[in-house]
């Protein structure tokens, strides 16, 4: 093959494998939408979900970031202790959403695995509870374990809660033991290879031409807590590695927003196992 049709051949086959594969230029710029599940924590010294409001409000990346802390209201070791209970009115004041993840005394069941009249309990329970620290509607939900079905899904739309699950997980849900991630950047690496495929499918809905990305972390795991500004780093930085572009200001830094985002990306229709982190899936389904 002389070098003109090995020139032709080469370029048609660049031209193939680009069908239906966008450049970086072409993918919308994306803004993290920060959430915290578990908390808060009733730790009177080195409380961990303390440390994140404290640095969402001042790190290197970025200053004032807004979260949605998905809180477990009437756990004894956190949302009903008065440490919780502080902490809780301290993310309303400082301008953060507080969201339902469990609402019952015994903490973080799975919500399949409840009956009717102790799911409706936690569900109402923990509403009311929210509700009286923000004085706001309560309007979102995400499931202990990710684990939802049919069943729980219509008994948190009569409730008037929209269930929001994410596209990135911190994999940092375990709270005894060795917290430690020495993992955490190849771990964070794969999950934003994935969210460039759903990204490049158009899996993802826009929000004013941005890309609203959910991220998962826990509040009551102290090593997430002592690492939170390199987490956010982490986020910018690998969001960039995998060929991505962010926002000017990459996170969400203003309550109204990031609970209009959060609605828009919650699921209204089953199944939304997308947006359940995969090795859950694994697990519950």
């Amino acid at each position: 093959m002389d070098r003109r049709r090995w020139l032709r051949a080469a370029f048609g086959l660049a031209a193939f494998f680009s069908i239906g594969c966008p450049r970086a230029a072409e993918l919308p710029p994306l803004r993290f939408a920060l959430t915290f599940d578990d908390g808060p924590s009733g730790e009177e010294r080195n409380n961990s979900t303390e440390i994140i409001l404290d640095t969402l409000k001042d790190n290197p990346t970025q200053n004032g970031i807004k979260a949605i802390f998905f809180a477990q209201t009437r756990s004894s070791e956190g949302g009903a202790t008065p440490r919780g209970r502080a902490l809780l009115a301290r993310e309303c004041a400082e301008g953060h959403v507080v969201a339902l993840h469990d609402g019952s005394t015994w903490g973080h069941r799975n919500h399949r695995s409840l009956d009717d009249a102790s799911l409706e309990a936690s569900l109402a329970d923990g509403i009311a509870d929210l509700a009286a620290v923000s004085q706001r509607p309560v309007r979102l939900i995400r499931p202990p374990y990710w684990a939802f079905d049919a069943r729980t899904f219509a008994a948190y739309a009569r409730h008037g809660l929209s269930m929001l699950l994410t596209d990135v997980s911190a994999n940092d849900g375990k709270d005894w033991g060795f917290k430690a991630s020495p993992r955490r950047y190849l771990h964070m690496a794969a999950e934003m290879r994935r969210l460039r495929t759903r990204l490049e499918a158009a899996q993802i809905p826009l929000a004013d031409g941005v890309a609203p990305i959910v991220v998962s972390f826990h509040d009551t795991n102290d090593y997430t807590a002592r690492h939170m500004a390199e987490y956010l780093a982490m986020l910018v930085d690998q969001t960039r590695e995998a060929g991505l572009t962010v926002a000017a200001r990459p996170f969400y830094d203003e309550r109204d927003l990031l609970e209009a985002v959060a609605l828009l990306r919650s699921s209204t229709t089953l199944p939304a196992l997308d947006m359940v982190p995969w090795w859950w899936r694994w697990i519950d389904w």
